[in-house]
Parts: C-alpha cells; sequence; structure tokens
C-alpha cells in the first residue's frame, strides 16, 4: 500500500468502514422487507441521489453513452453482488458475511495474471491464495459436513460468488472507463442497475411494499445514500487513482468492523471457526501483496533491485 497519498489513504480508510458497516444494515433491512425489494430501494435512492450530485455539480455526463460497459459494471458491480450479498444474509451471520467477502483480493490476484500478462503470479501470492481459502473451507466446514448444500452452506457460496463479481468488476472497469469522472461512473452503474432489478423485484416479490418501521427507512437510507452512493463515488475514485489492484484491499476492513457490529448489536456468536477463518483469510489477503516470503531466500540482486524486492 505505498505510494498513497494523504487523501487516497483517507478515501481507503472511509470506504472500509461505510462497506465494512453495510452487512449490519442489510441484516436489520432483512427485518421487515425480502432481499429484492430492499436491493430495488437501495438502488434506486443511490441512483436518485447521484444523479442529483451529478447535476449540482455540472457533471457532463456524456460518458453514459457507453451503455454497453455500464450494462455490465451494473451487473457484476450493482444488481448482482447486492442481490446475493443481501440473499445470503437470510442463511449466515452478517460477521461472516463481511469475513467471506474479504476474499475479493484473493480472487483478483487468481484472477488478475489470465487478463494482465505482467501481473504474474509469484510465491507469496500463492501461499497467500492458499491460506486464504484453507480460511474459507473454516468457515464452510461445520455447514459441509452436516446440511450438504442446504441452509448456511448456500449462504457462505452466495458470500464467495458475490466476491468473484466483485474481483472482476474494478479489473473491467479500470480497462474500459477509465478516465471517466467517478460520478459519471457511478451514476452509469447504478441507472443500469436499477433498470434491471426494479421489474425483477416487481415479479418475484409481487406486490413490492415500503418499509413501515423508522429502523428499517434508516437502513434503506443508510445503504441507498452511504453505501451505495458516497461509497460508489469513494470506490471510482479510488479506482482511477491507485487501481483495481490496490482499490480490493479496502476489504481488510470489512471483516473488523462486520464482525464487532454483529457481535456488539445483532448478538451474533463469535465461534472459533469465525475467528480461525478471519486470521486465516485476513493473513492469506496479507500475504498475497507481500513483497516476499520471510521465509523465502531473496534473488540475488544489488543496489536498488535489492532493496525493492525486500
Amino acid at each position: 500500500m505505498c505510494g498513497l497519498s494523504i487523501k487516497d489513504w483517507g478515501k481507503f480508510a472511509l470506504l472500509g468502514l461505510i462497506w465494512g458497516s453495510s452487512f449490519f444494515w442489510i441484516k436489520l433491512g432483512l427485518r421487515e422487507l425480502p432481499p429484492l425489494t430492499l436491493v430495488a430501494l437501495r438502488i434506486l435512492l443511490a441512483a436518485v441521489v447521484l444523479t442529483l450530485v451529478a447535476w449540482a455539480g455540472r457533471v457532463p455526463v456524456g460518458g453514459l453513452r457507453r451503455w454497453a460497459d455500464f450494462l455490465v459494471i451494473g451487473i457484476l458491480n450493482a444488481a448482482l453482488p447486492f442481490f446475493l450479498i443481501t440473499w445470503s444474509e437470510q442463511h449466515i451471520p452478517s460477521g461472516v458475511a463481511s469475513i467471506l467477502n474479504s476474499t475479493v483480493p484473493l480472487f483478483t490476484i487468481l484472477l488478475s495474471p489470465w487478463f494482465v500478462p505482467e501481473d504474474r503470479w509469484t510465491a507469496p501470492r500463492v501461499v497467500g491464495m492458499g491460506v486464504g481459502f484453507l480460511g474459507v473451507i473454516v468457515l464452510l466446514s461445520p455447514q459441509a459436513f452436516s446440511s450438504g448444500l442446504s441452509g448456511s452452506l448456500s449462504g457462505h457460496i452466495g458470500m464467495l460468488l458475490a466476491s468473484i463479481c466483485y474481483a472482476v468488476s474494478p479489473i473491467y472497469a479500470r480497462r474500459r472507463l477509465s478516465g471517466l469522472d467517478p460520478r459519471v461512473q457511478a451514476l452509469g452503474q447504478m441507472w443500469v442497475a436499477a433498470a434491471l432489478i426494479i421489474p425483477i423485484a416487481g415479479q418475484v416479490e409481487a406486490p413490492l411494499t415500503l418499509p413501515r418501521l423508522p429502523l428499517s427507512w434508516l437502513a434503506v437510507g443508510w445503504l441507498g445514500i452511504v453505501g451505495s452512493c458516497a461509497g460508489n463515488l469513494l470506490f471510482y475514485s479510488l479506482l482511477n487513482s491507485v487501481g483495481p489492484t490496490r482499490t480490493a484491499l479496502v476489504s481488510y476492513l470489512f471483516p473488523l468492523v462486520g464482525v464487532i457490529l454483529g457481535v456488539g448489536l445483532l448478538a451474533e456468536p463469535l465461534t472459533w471457526q469465525i475467528f480461525a477463518g478471519g486470521v486465516l483469510i485476513i493473513g492469506g489477503v496479507l500475504l498475497v501483496n507481500a513483497r516476499r516470503l520471510w521465509f523465502w531466500p531473496p534473488r540475488k540482486a544489488s543496489g536498488v533491485h535489492l532493496l525493492e524486492e525486500l
């Protein structure tokens, strides 16, 4: 994470807190709303607020003509992962969801060499991926040996699929939408996602109902305005300035925020599987971004090359 400016570090920390707390607010919203309705309200609110932000800032929106790219990003970075996460949290604690979502950098490292040839696999990355996915197995193990593919295991799998979406989308956005104003990127993504998810919610969960409880409205407001609007503005700003790999590392903060809120405010259990799996996943993510393994002898080099390797 070297080379980030103070401003980028501030964006990084704020985004981690915003998105790390989203799992908590999703859990609260699900107490009254079905998953597709919650996602549809969240995305619609975010799209409306982003439109007002763009209008107030007099942002040129000519880039919105690239509808095909926004269709891909709207699916991979909003509609599909939002639904997968919300649906999964019906079956697993919010703290576990935040831990599983922190596997995004692992999937990014796994997929990146296939699309970016110079981003090769290294010893720390291979070991880190192994450690990280061992953590996933630890989280899955109680359900994997007792309930087959039903119950909470399906929630774990849904979260992992959402993580894969989040690993692919920044690579695609960096390649196809680089240079666009972050407000345009977030706006195009959200309106495409809204156009996709609202009709589906209207068919599957008809008749659509609005929340009645103030806490449910607060959850929708947080997810739409703070999580999806402000969060995506920060995300695309970081993506443009530091690239997809470093931006994906924001998920370091998700387990810390998610587990603290889930255990402290929702009385979710903190089992040894959650603790051990979380430590292994975070350790794996740290390893894949290390310059070298501490037990791996460095290559013989001289001068500045040796310093860079260490």
